[in-house]
């Protein structure tokens, strides 16, 4: 009978590849695998990926590294996993055990499975993208063609002499895993058994990561291209690489087809400097253009003082006191909101009531509570925008003239004055307070004032004066990015540099247009015959600490 199906008491266990590093590349069925895990036994390089999916409470005993002399050569020792895993499956639990790549094809699962098989232990293998696959496609460097080729995979730790003969002999494509301060080596073995020195070579460090960085070489002169470069001799060494070998690494072609690293702010870090609710969209957005973005809240949101305005406001609206309610900004709908749970009720409140929101998150957060909004600003999205769309009060069409406003407590008064002046009778109540928040960390005050972000993105004047104040003016070498001209101006009156403005206020079109400043930025470098670095680099002593 099938390991797979043989009856037994205890758990189960789930070989899992995590993939090369980037998040985004696991598989939907490791995510629901991950899920129902009880146990998570994962190598630590792919453990921050994994544990993202697993549910709270997950069991996560660590693989610790127990002999110190492999790690230097860059092949860890870790603690008997098959161990762990058969003693958790023992137990009756459902277990993991997630490895960096494919099980099939990185690492050494396969043990860990007849381990479990002669243990009658029910197993099963979700694949992963494996490193020696997944790395040279975010290098941009196709391994067959519509000709189809011979393509060979060889582990330099472990190949043979007969394997480098076998490969040497070869005219195919080569996909050799191996390090940094290795590679030279491994390139001198597939010249000794036969390759020219010419042949083109790409190396790939920190593969589909926002640390990947590429080299092209030949087989000839990878040693000196990485000695140019700098990254070599370096105690880093160690790390893992991926080194294709044939005519489909030549540079002319990896030019063309590097989509990854080519990403308008590939590598940057970027400072966030919002509210924790309101970053995570805009997080996104930033990793889409190859951004590493480092969410820092400048402002926290707090119940207001007296909530009794609040409590009179959400009763009128259930009793028919208002004809119009107006969001300007999420907080506002998560405040409305949590009062709307605190009596029991739900959407269904807004029957009969026309609803405002300013701002495309707004409106989001309003069909995510089951309320689509009835005026979304056409033009600018701002208090001045809705104004422009917003209808006078006629009282043949309008049984009620009352607007309800919920806000925070240091709003602007342009939008109440306005609809005033349109006839309505506004409740501008106050539904929760911003405050500054704490400090960052120490290291991230240091990046801050060191020049280690590359842009940081202003989204209001207040997040300008909060940031300043509670981590420092950051260092000329940034990139600053504001909103409008009014954030803008709160910018160059603190001493800052603005060199990116969005063409409207959205923070979409605010991460946009980094974006493409970042193009702009790289186009012209590349234009000019330069390697492309990021505005941190430019920092002193900034190249010496870069070590991928």
């Amino acid at each position: 009978m099938s390991p797979t199906t043989h009856p037994t008491a205890a758990g189960n266990v789930t070989f899992l590849g995590a993939g090369p590093g980037d998040p985004g590349l696991l598989t939907l069925r490791a995510v629901e695998a991950l899920a129902s895990a009880d146990v998570l036994i994962a190598e630590p390089a792919v453990l921050d990926v994994v544990r993202a999916h697993a549910r709270a409470g997950v069991d996560t005993p660590q693989l610790t590294v127990v002999d110190e002399a492999s790690t230097t050569a860059g092949i860890p020792v870790l603690r008997d996993a098959a161990n762990l895993v058969m003693e958790a499956a023992r137990s009756g639990r459902r277990v993991v055990r997630a490895v960096s790549g494919d099980p099939g094809l990185d690492g050494d699962a396969a043990g860990e499975m007849l381990v479990c098989a002669s243990e009658g232990i029910p197993f099963e293998v979700v694949p992963g993208v494996a490193a020696a696959v997944g790395v040279p496609a975010y290098a941009g460097v196709p391994l067959s063609g519509s000709g189809g080729a011979d393509v060979r995979f060889v582990d330099a730790r472990t190949a043979s002499e007969r394997c480098w003969a076998e490969v040497g002999a070869s005219d195919g494509t080569v996909v050799v895993s191996t390090t940094l301060e290795t590679v030279a080596a491994a390139a001198g073995e597939l010249v000794s058994a036969g390759r020219k020195p010419d042949t083109p070579m790409t190396v790939t460090i920190a593969g589909t990561t926002t640390r990947q960085r590429t080299w092209s070489a030949t087989l000839g002169s990878v040693a000196q291209v990485l000695k140019q470069a700098k990254v070599l001799p370096s105690p880093d060494g160690h790390q893992a690489v991926i080194a294709v070998v044939g005519e489909r690494s030549a540079p002319a072609q990896r030019d063309q087809l590097s989509w990854f690293e080519s990403k308008p702010l590939f590598g940057w870090r970027v400072l966030v400097p919002r509210t924790k609710e309101q970053a995570a969209s805009l997080s996104d957005q930033l990793r889409s253009y190859g951004a590493v973005p480092h969410e820092v809240p400048t402002i926290a949101v707090e119940p207001p003082r007296t909530p009794q305005q609040m409590e009179r406001a959400v009763k009128g609206l259930v009793t028919g006191r208002y004809e119009w309610i107006a969001f300007t900004s999420v907080n506002a709908v998560k405040a409305v909101r949590e009062k709307f749970e605190e009596y029991g009720l739900d959407a269904r409140a807004f029957a009969g009531i026309k609803v405002a929101a300013v701002g495309e998150q707004t409106a989001a957060s309003l069909v995510e509570f089951g309320v689509k909004p009835d005026l979304v600003p056409s033009g600018e999205q701002s208090a001045a925008g809705l104004l422009e769309d917003w209808p006078p009060y006629d009282p043949v069409f309008d049984p009620i003239d009352r607007v309800f406003l919920p806000r925070a407590d240091i709003a602007t008064e342009t939008l109440v004055a306005g609809l005033i002046e349109l006839g309505w009778e506004v409740d501008d109540v106050t539904a929760y307070r911003t405050v500054r928040a704490s400090p960052p960390p120490a290291d991230t005050r240091e990046a801050i004032k060191g020049g280690g972000f590359d842009a940081v993105l202003f989204t209001s004047s207040s997040t300008v004066r909060n940031l300043v104040g509670i981590a420092g003016k950051p260092h000329n070498v940034t990139v600053i990015a504001c909103i409008g001209p009014a954030t803008a101006k709160t910018a160059e009156e603190h001493g800052l540099r603005v060199d990116v403005m969005a063409p409207e206020p959205s923070v979409h079109k605010l991460a946009q247009a980094l974006a493409d400043f970042g193009a702009a930025r790289r186009d012209a470098a590349v234009s000019a015959g330069e390697h492309v670095t990021r505005p941190s680099e430019r920092r002193p002593g900034a190249r010496r600490r870069r070590t991928t």
